[in-house]
Order: C-alpha cells, then structure tokens, then sequence
C-alpha cells in the first residue's frame, strides 16, 4: 500500500440486509485522493455515495477492504483510534447545516476545536479568521436562525476546515440551497479547499459542479468509475 498522505480505498465492500435479502451497497471499490486534489464523486439516489464517504470518514467500518488516511492504515484501530484519527485529519461537510442552534456562528466554531484539545484562545482566533474568509466576521455572534440558508451552509464549511484537516469530506453540500446561492457557496467551498491543499471528496448531483472539480468518479452497481 502507498504512503502517499490523502485518502485511499482499497477494495472496499459493504452490504446491508434486508430481512433475508442482501444489498451489497459497495463492491470492491479503490481509488485515491491527493493532497490538493478536488474530486466529484457522482451517481443516482441510493447508489451508496453517503455510505462511501461514511466509511472513508472513519464513521463506518467496511465489510472487508482498507481505508488509508494520510498513509495510516485503518482496518486494525480500534474506535478509540478512529476517532483521534479523524478528529485530527477529517473534515465533514453535510447537505444540511447542522449547527447548534443554541450557539453563535463562532461558538459552532471554537466548539470542535476546544474538544480536539485546542485551547479556547487559539479556537476563537482561528474561528474568526474562517468566519472572516467565509464573509461572515460581522455576523459572528449571530446563532443560526438568525442567519440565511446560504450564511449557515458557509458557517458549516468553516467548521468543516475548523481543526485544519488533511482531508475533507462534503455530502451534497449545496443540495439544500436556490441554484444561485449554491453557485456562491460551492465557489467559496471551492476556493477554501484549493487554498488549503486538502485532499477533498465531495458528493453532488449537480454535473455543473461536478465538472469544476479535477476529476469525477462514479459510483453504479456498487462500483466506482
């Protein structure tokens, strides 16, 4: 196996069941992502891409294969590893915002930082200075409902980059937002990733943006193309 840093899948399956009936959701799938590298991941409603970036995420464990993130293998960790390992190097990315209500855009911010054992001074000089290259620094002690749609998709990609990983992971990341809202954000996503360096997989249905991207993978039948 490669130690190059990024990600990698090497042949990874995963099935789940339905009574008796198997679905084999992934099917021996491989592939990479660079440091740098932007790339699309692609295919219909329920073809697995949410389950694909869950076990690339260290969220779900495959069936069999290996994940490899930044050249560390990943089958033999045990959670309590798994989820240094992705505190540490994973970002994430969702369709829907999901920031906590209760707290301010920059408190959404500090907060994963301070549980990945940064202090609190370094988490909010580092929340607003992502605030600020989203276009948000003035609406820093807003929460949420006190935001529009596309102001809350931009404060979750910021937490996203918050704890500064190697690798970042987005599921439709612009699918709940107006066609024109969604071209600014996905540009923004865009130029903040490019910026940092990231190796970046992110799923959409939109081939427009798809395209923008360095490379487009597949995923149909349970394979990836």
């Amino acid at each position: 196996m490669s130690e190059e840093g990024g990600l990698q899948l090497d042949g990874v399956y995963k099935t789940f069941y339905q009574g008796s009936r198997a679905l084999e959701i992934l099917r021996d799938v491989t592939l990479q992502v660079r440091p740098g590298e932007l790339v699309s991941l692609v295919g219909p409603s329920g073809a697995g891409k949410s389950t694909l970036l869950h076990i690339a995420g260290l969220l779900e464990q495959p069936d069999g294969g290996e994940v490899i993130i930044n050249g560390q293998p990943c089958a033999g960790l045990d959670d309590r590893a798994r989820t240094a390992l992705r505190r540490r190097t994973i970002g994430f990315v969702y369709q829907f915002h999901h920031l906590l209500p209760e707290f301010s855009a920059l408190e959404n911010l500090v907060l994963p930082q301070m549980i990945a054992g940064t202090s609190k001074a370094q988490a909010i000089d580092r929340a607003r200075s992502l605030l600020d290259q989203v276009g948000l620094a003035e609406r820093a002690d807003h929460r949420p409902a006190r935001l529009s749609g596309g102001e809350q998709q931009r404060v979750a990609i910021a937490r996203g980059l918050a704890n500064a990983p190697a690798i970042l992971f987005a599921d439709e990341p612009t699918g709940n937002l107006d066609p024109h809202t969604a071209d600014g954000v996905f540009t923004m996503l865009l130029t903040l990733v490019r910026e940092a360096g990231l190796a970046a997989l992110i799923a959409t249905h939109n081939l427009d943006l798809a395209q923008s991207m360095d490379r487009t993978l597949r995923l149909a039948d349970g394979h990836v193309v």
